[in-house]
């Protein structure tokens, strides 16, 4: 009676009870329910996960732009955009979308029906990481600048910009992996094998884009330096212990209302 739908047996079940069901159970195997709520409940999470990276990283280059435009300065290019949201944005959405079910997927209360896909503080997340990503973009560009070596105000303009192209990219695919569990990603059991290609096929073409002469002058970007290499890819990296400790904070302010 508590049932949200009705479930009729696909071997043993009349044609009046098939036809009046909602789920139809092909091999009258109760346990069949249990596979297919574990895996719809996979699908939902993968879903939400590839939504709330594809939201979070673009709101950042959307207010990337912006504070650039405000400032009076240029922070990524048409060009930059368009190579992020083609190659960066594309491939770890697309490997998101391949995780495996969390160890506790089917050990969680079932959510209301009414629930949208932000409920739980997921849009309020994807704001704070988009403006947390935005400000590491952000930071790279003026620590490009401050130290590129040279003297020339443009070639510490094409050091920034460099360096904001280059953190852009490897952020949104460090942010791809800190997505992968609402809990600790330094606990989970499964490896997603998709999510590694995708952050080797970043770094290949990325680095391509960079070193390599033609396509560096095609996007107006320069060769840099090793310690600015490290640098931006330490901004980067950041993004996994924040949005770590996020996590925890969040998971200790439950268990305090819980209590």
């Amino acid at each position: 009676k508590a049932a949200d739908i009705g479930i009729g047996m696909g071997i043993t079940g009349t044609d009046v009870t098939k036809s009046v069901a909602d789920m139809v159970l092909a091999d009258d195997n109760f346990a069949t329910i249990v596979n297919a709520v574990e895996e719809g409940r996979k699908i939902y999470d993968n879903v939400r996960k590839v939504t709330q990276f594809q939201i979070s990283t673009n709101f950042a280059e959307i207010l990337t732009i912006f504070a650039s435009s405000m400032m009076g300065i240029t922070i990524l290019t048409p060009a930059h955009l368009l190579w992020i949201n083609m190659v960066t944005d594309s491939a770890p959405g697309l490997a998101l979308g391949m995780e495996k079910a969390e160890g506790d997927l089917m050990k969680r209360k079932p959510r209301s029906a009414n629930e949208g896909i932000f409920a739980g503080g997921a849009g309020i997340n994807m704001v704070i990481n988009g403006i947390i990503m935005a400000a590491l973009i952000i930071a790279s560009y003026f620590i490009g600048k401050h130290i590129e070596p040279s003297t020339d105000i443009e070639i510490k303009k094409a050091a920034g910009m460099t360096m904001a192209f280059l953190t852009t990219n490897f952020v949104e695919v460090f942010r791809a992996i800190a997505t992968r569990s609402n809990n600790s990603i330094f606990t989970m059991k499964t490896r997603n094998w998709w999510l590694l290609g995708a952050l080797i096929w970043t770094a290949v073409l990325t680095m391509g884009v960079i070193y390599i002469p033609v396509l560096a002058s095609l996007f107006g970007i320069q060769t840099i330096h090793i310690n600015e290499l490290l640098v931006s890819l330490g901004l980067a990296v950041s993004i996994i212990p924040i949005m770590e400790i996020a996590k925890l904070i969040k998971k200790l302010f439950k268990k305090r209302k819980a209590e």
